[in-house]
């Protein structure tokens, strides 16, 4: 019987080759059998607050989506880094995603030294899902309706006015800084451990103005204890219509606390697609909107390159008030 010899060298390759589409074949049957176990959601925020509770409902959709469990689990600490960095380290295999804000997605890389995570390199965007806008709004006293009168008006005072914020390196500092390096107005940022402390000294007029997150302050607008300057978003918040943006009113600034859903780097890319595929439903569809502006937000949709985008340029944005504001958080 006449028999072919192979000669070694090529029965290697054969042999590897065949190993290799064997590899490929059962890598892409493992994605197309995901989720076949239960998905972690890190809420790199304490439970209870607006991040945990967006995960939950982030959660609960996918669940029903997926038939698999997502489940929140919280690590919160250091502006929301511990919490990204866990899911940054994590295996790329789709059961460990986080939802992040803008600060450990963005504004942290200026403002921690050293960050234990690179956004851009170590994550992988998926889907935005929303975001907080900041008020800027003055006690009732102040004599200023505008927000360009309450700018005109810190130039003519004799010391700076005092604007509360939640604390060193938040977005309502950094609101603050980007009025004082950018647009010249005379204000001194005052940090308080929180929106509420921040709140409670600008209603007893210890100090003139706020800049928090708009959720902490609608019922005092409302009840006539604040008067509302701005809203810092590209469009008016929905909870306070006749309140104008700051771009309105002729001052470049746009500062909102915006969240999204990423995973560690070297997500394959069709379990990034799925995912951004069915958060995109959710925050498009009536009930997702409903429950996030219960939640004081605003839903958002995109496309994971959207997302890398406004990483980069938020990342950027904000760098430049840190530096110029000479803020640090060593």
């Amino acid at each position: 019987m006449n028999t072919t010899r192979i000669p070694r060298r090529f029965a290697i390759g054969i042999a590897f080759t065949a190993g290799l589409l064997l590899t490929l074949q059962g890598t892409a049957h493992a994605q197309s059998d995901w989720p076949n176990k239960p998905v972690r959601i890190v809420a790199s925020f304490a439970a209870g607050g607006s991040s945990d509770l967006v995960a939950r409902q982030l959660a609960l959709h996918l669940s029903q989506r997926y038939g698999q469990q997502f489940i929140v689990e919280n690590r919160a600490g250091a502006g929301g880094n511990i919490g990204v960095d866990f899911v940054a380290k994590s295996a790329p295999d789709g059961y460990t995603l986080g939802l992040g804000t803008s600060g450990p997605l963005a504004n942290n890389k200026s403002l921690y030294n050293p960050m234990p995570f690179d956004a851009a390199k170590d994550l992988t965007p998926i889907a935005l899902v929303g975001e907080i806008p900041l008020m800027i709004s003055v006690h009732p006293a102040v004599k200023a309706s505008t927000l360009p009168e309450f700018v005109a008006l810190s130039k003519t005072s004799t010391d700076p006015l005092l604007v509360a914020h939640p604390g060193n390196g938040t977005i309502g500092h950094l609101a603050t800084e980007f009025l004082r390096v950018n647009v010249g107005g005379k204000f001194k940022s005052v940090p308080y451990k929180g929106d509420t402390p921040a709140m409670s000294d600008t209603l007893a007029g210890t100090v003139q103005a706020v800049s928090v997150p708009v959720t902490s302050q609608i019922s005092h607008v409302q009840a006539g204890k604040l008067k509302a300057l701005a809203i810092t978003s590209k469009t008016r918040f929905a909870g306070l219509p006749n309140v104008p943006t700051a771009n309105e009113q002729g001052i470049p600034l746009e500062a909102t606390v915006w969240s999204a859903v990423v995973g560690p780097a070297g997500l394959p890319p069709s379990i990034v697609n799925s995912l951004n595929t069915e958060i995109n439903k959710f925050t498009n569809s009536a009930e997702g909107k409903a429950k996030l502006t219960s939640l004081g937000m605003t839903a958002l949709a995109g496309t994971p390159a959207q997302l890398s985008e406004l990483m980069a340029t938020e990342a950027a944005k904000w760098k430049q008030v840190v530096e110029s504001a000479k803020i640090s958080l060593d």
